[in-house]
């Protein structure tokens, strides 16, 4: 299987001086391995993206299960079981991640970060992720903001080792959509971008 697993360390190589194509930067392979867009390269570092503390709703959803640590804040979008697309606003505090309804600010989810195994990513300049659950159902979203929220993840559960989250790359990523479902993504490099298919996994 084409996979590689990186745990802790620097998560986005940006440290050291970037090689040059005259006068434009080479976006590094995040963690080493993932290639990035320019876009991502080059995004400013914001976190809150929402500005929670503005938003009563989503503050409220916060300070009912007493978290204070807010880490990041954005809308993202989910595949659901059933392959729907579902926008979601995503907060990541330091105990876990929220998911809302982006319309009425609803909690749909609450995911503990020490119930987050691993995180997985493709090779490619693509915007999905998964975040494998074992003792749960597993969840694929897409965000331009991907890097930032791996990023974070890993620096929020590196302090704490017991539970700190992995990052595996692969071009074929298992996830399991519900209880009783487990679905394959296919990445592949074509002409022009990145194909990408979702596929159930069958049982011989």
């Amino acid at each position: 299987m084409d996979q590689q697993r990186e745990k802790g360390g620097d998560t986005n190589g940006e440290n050291s001086t970037p090689k040059m194509e005259g006068n434009v930067p080479i976006p590094r392979p995040f963690m080493g391995v993932k290639d990035r867009r320019f876009a991502s390269f080059r995004m400013v570092v914001k976190g809150d993206y929402l500005d929670v503390e503005s938003n009563s709703l989503l503050s409220d959803i916060l300070s009912k299960r007493g978290d204070q640590k807010l880490l990041f804040a954005d809308r993202i979008t989910k595949l659901s079981g059933s392959g729907k697309i579902k926008q979601r606003a995503m907060m990541i505090t330091d105990r876990a991640i929220y998911l809302a309804d982006v319309d009425s600010y609803a909690l749909r989810r609450r995911i503990p970060l020490a119930s987050v195994d691993r995180i997985c990513l493709s090779k490619l300049k693509d915007n999905f992720f998964a975040l494998i659950i074992p003792t749960e159902y597993d969840c694929l979203m897409a965000s331009t903001r991907k890097t930032e929220i791996v990023s974070i993840l890993v620096e929020a559960t590196k302090i704490k080792p017991a539970y700190e989250i992995s990052v595996v790359f692969s071009n074929r990523i298992e996830y399991r959509s519900s209880a009783d479902t487990t679905k394959i993504v296919l990445f592949e490099e074509i002409e022009g971008g990145i194909k990408t298919r979702i596929i159930n996994k069958t049982y011989r």
